[in-house]
Parts: C-alpha cells; structure tokens; sequence
C-alpha cells in the first residue's frame, strides 16, 4: 500500500505544472476569441493574460561561465545584459552572493551595497531598497528604487545626515515621526558603513 502511494505522488509529481508553465494549445483562448466575435464581429478581441505569458527559458544543461545582470532603476537602466562573475546583493536576510548556475530566487534588498564582481574590477553601489529576481538559466534582474556609485557618496554629508536623523529620532513625539526618523537612521548608518567597510 505504501509503496502505490509512494509511486503514485512521484509519478504526479514529475508531471506537475508550473503556474509559469504556458499551455500547449490555448484552448481557453482560443474558446474567447469565438466567443468575443460572435458578441461583436467588428472589434479586435483585448487580449487576455494568455497571450502575454512566455514559455520558460529553458535551464542550461551545463553550467554557464558567466553571470548575466540586469540592474534598473525606475528612471534608468545602470547594467543590461551584462555578463559578470559574481554579484553581491544586499537581501533582508544578509549578504547574497549570486554565482552562474544560482537557484532560483526573490530576494528583498535592504539599504546596502551592490557589489557586482567581473574578473579583478569590482563595481559598487549603493541601493536604498528593492528586489533581485535570481532565475535558473544564470540570469539575475535587480530593481533597486534608487542607487549610486559608491565613489560618488560624500562622506561628511552621510555623517551630518547620520546626526540630524538620530536628533530628529530621539526628539520626535509622534509614530510617525519616530518612523521617519529611524529610517534615516537606517539608510546614513548603512551609507556610512559602506563607505567604511
């Protein structure tokens, strides 16, 4: 008896679907499009979440020897198809490396450094926050809602910052400005300690 269940579950689970997974023949479209030109014969059919599905790239069978990395911000895109060694990200859960051949992932990012590794140049910025979607084919998509260069961070102004949001925090009367105020705290301290370390 065990042993049928047990055969039972790995055979369904070999064949079990992926919601990304696109259908072979889309039938429930197609079902639709029919439907919609009956009602009215004149107008295109809108298209429906179907059509804008793609298949799933396709996992390498060996493992790549690059890493391609796609950083974007909501105003301009800083690296597109690049092809690196190692990208390190700042997640909520700690430092993240990412290696060609990396598991699938989502990770949030923190305020922290993006430090994205290619040969001996190591390029670093600084993200306030955002999300590194890691894919199984060795491609990673960073969206960060706002980042710079390292080199470009004056480090008197991140100390100043450091101290006007700390008296602003221990001054402040209302939940709301407590909230603002710690998370000034929060990104000058790790401004300053991306500058520092």
């Amino acid at each position: 008896m065990l042993r049928r269940a047990t055969s039972a579950l790995l055979s369904g689970a070999s064949r079990r679907r992926l919601s990304t997974d696109v259908p072979a023949t889309p039938s429930a479209e197609s079902s639709f499009v029919e439907a919609w030109k009956k009602v009215s014969p004149n107008l295109d059919p809108p298209k429906t979440p179907l059509s804008f599905l793609k298949e799933r790239p396709p996992i390498p069978s060996t493992l790549p020897s690059k890493l391609t990395v796609n950083f974007v911000l909501p105003y301009a895109s800083q690296l597109s198809a690049k092809e690196v060694d190692m990208v390190i990200v700042p997640a909520t859960t700690g430092q993240m490396g990412v290696l060609p051949g990396h598991v699938a992932t989502i990770a949030e990012l923190k305020p922290g450094v993006l430090s994205v590794h290619e040969g001996n140049d190591v390029t670093k910025y600084f993200v306030s926050s955002g999300f590194a979607f890691v894919h199984a084919n060795s491609v990673a998509d960073i969206v960060a809602v706002e980042a710079v260069p390292i080199d470009r961070i004056d480090a008197n102004l991140v100390q100043k910052g450091l101290q006007d949001f700390t008296q602003k925090l221990n001054s402040a009367s209302t939940d709301l400005e407590k909230a603002e105020a710690q998370i000034g705290v929060d990104v000058h301290s790790a401004l300053n300690s991306a500058l520092t370390g």
